[in-house]
Order: C-alpha cells, then sequence, then structure tokens
C-alpha cells in the first residue's frame, strides 16, 4: 500500500470540531486586539485630524492658495477624520490580521499547499500596499494638478471633505487591486486554467482590457489613465515569466514511499 512521502505530510495538530471553533475565536480577538492597538496609536499621533490632514495633502496643495476643503454634514468633521483613522489602522495592522489567518489555516494545509499559498499571501500584501503608494504619492500628485487646471476661473474649488474619503478610498482599492495581475496571472497558471503560452498570446487582449478597466476606475484625465493602465501592463509581463518558476517549486511530490 502506497503512503505519502513524509515531506508532505500534514501537521500533526488533529483536533476536534470545537477546538477550531475556539482556535478560531482566540485568533479573531488577537486580530482585533492588534486592529484596536493600532487604532489607539494613531489617535494618540499624529491623531485623527492630522491623520486627515495627511490623507488630503495632495489635494489641498493643488488646491488655490488660500482654498480649503469644506464639511458639508454636521458631525463630518468628527467622524470622518475618525473613518481615516480606522482604516489606516486595519492598513497598518494587515500583516498581523493576515499572520492570525495563517495561523488557523497552515496546519491543516500539506508542505507543498503551504509553499503555494504562504508566499501568494505575502507577495498580495505587498502588491496591495504598493499600489496604495503609488497612488497616493505618484497618481494623486499628477492628477490632481490637472483636474485643477480645468476649472473654470468663475467656480470656487472647495472640495467636501466626505467626497473626498469615498474617492480616496475607490482609487485605492483600484490600484491596490491592480497591482495583485502577478498574483491572479499566477493563480490561473498554477490551477491549469491556462497555460504559460495562452498568457502570452492574450496580450493584446489584456491591454484593452485593462484600458477600460483604467478608464473606468480613474478620474477623467489622461494621466491617472496611464499611471494604471502602464504598471498593469508591466506587472501582467512579471505574473508571465514568476509564472514558470512558480508552478516549478509548488508541485505536489510525486515520489511514493
Amino acid at each position: 500500500m502506497k503512503s505519502p512521502s513524509p515531506d508532505d505530510e500534514l501537521s500533526p495538530t488533529e483536533q476536534p470540531f470545537v477546538a477550531h471553533l475556539i482556535e478560531l475565536r482566540d485568533r479573531l480577538l488577537w486580530a482585533l486586539y492588534g486592529v484596536g492597538a493600532v487604532f489607539g496609536l494613531l489617535c494618540l499621533y499624529p491623531g485623527p485630524s492630522g491623520l486627515y490632514d495627511v490623507l488630503a495633502h495632495p489635494l489641498v496643495a493643488a488646491l488655490p492658495q488660500g482654498s480649503k476643503m469644506i464639511a458639508v454634514g454636521v458631525v463630518s468633521p468628527f467622524l470622518i477624520p475618525i473613518k481615516v483613522t480606522a482604516l489606516a489602522a486595519l492598513m497598518a495592522a494587515l500583516p498581523w490580521v493576515l499572520y492570525q489567518t495563517w495561523g488557523f489555516v497552515a496546519p491543516g494545509l500539506y508542505k507543498h499547499e503551504k509553499r503555494l499559498v504562504l508566499p501568494l499571501v505575502v507577495t498580495s500584501t505587498l502588491l496591495f500596499y504598493a499600489g496604495v503608494a503609488f497612488c497616493y504619492f505618484f497618481v494623486f500628485g499628477q492628477a490632481f494638478p490637472a483636474i485643477q487646471a480645468m476649472a473654470p476661473q468663475s467656480v470656487a474649488v472647495s472640495p467636501d471633505i466626505e467626497a473626498y474619503l469615498d474617492f480616496v478610498i475607490t482609487m485605492f482599492l483600484a490600484f491596490g487591486v491592480a497591482f495583485e495581475v502577478p498574483v491572479a496571472v499566477i493563480i490561473l497558471a498554477r490551477l491549469g486554467l491556462v497555460t504559460i503560452e495562452q498568457l502570452r498570446s492574450f496580450r493584446r487582449y489584456f491591454w484593452v482590457a485593462a484600458a477600460a478597466v483604467a478608464g473606468m476606475v480613474t478620474p477623467p484625465d489622461a494621466v491617472s489613465m496611464v499611471s494604471l493602465l502602464v504598471p498593469m501592463g508591466m506587472l501582467y509581463e512579471v505574473g508571465i515569466l514568476a509564472a514558470g518558476f512558480f508552478i516549478k517549486h509548488t508541485q505536489k511530490p510525486t515520489s511514493w514511499l
């Protein structure tokens, strides 16, 4: 009778169902504690107001001299900075949340599955951070001055702080998800849904689809659209190159005792 190689065995951590539920509860609590601790630290420094000022800096810097943002809602000056702080805490504590998630699921995975899942989790997290940073430091710095330059002289530009937060969240998600293209390519190839050769032949179709997505999710200026389109195309090529290497090193062992 064939038996699996010891190099690909499950971790010896079999537990009853109730024990799994208890561990899941504990992992969720630790994740919440981590987010809460970061939220508390951000409330102390730089504080919700200071954090919102940092978030709004690219737009405020592009406004005409003397212009400021406005708060239409009665509680917006208090509530919106708190929301920004909560989102920043979740972003900052994301590695800790993912660590708790990994600690719960890892004992149920084979070693070859761990070699498959863990690199993807780490890479996708770093790529999401990279997408958000690229949006904030580059895209906003280029797009907001271009948009303000299009405003008629008769219009006083005073954006609402809540509308700006909604816009920023949409843009961060768009660029964060767009930067996950290599991970999506690797997963599709690793599952056998497409081959490396098919991915190469799909280049022209991907560029068309990426242009459509960039046109829908970015502001109506060429700078923002190109700033999303070009990285997506480059990351698609990176995904094709990485897929072959990843597939080779995450195959299920074929040796049996």
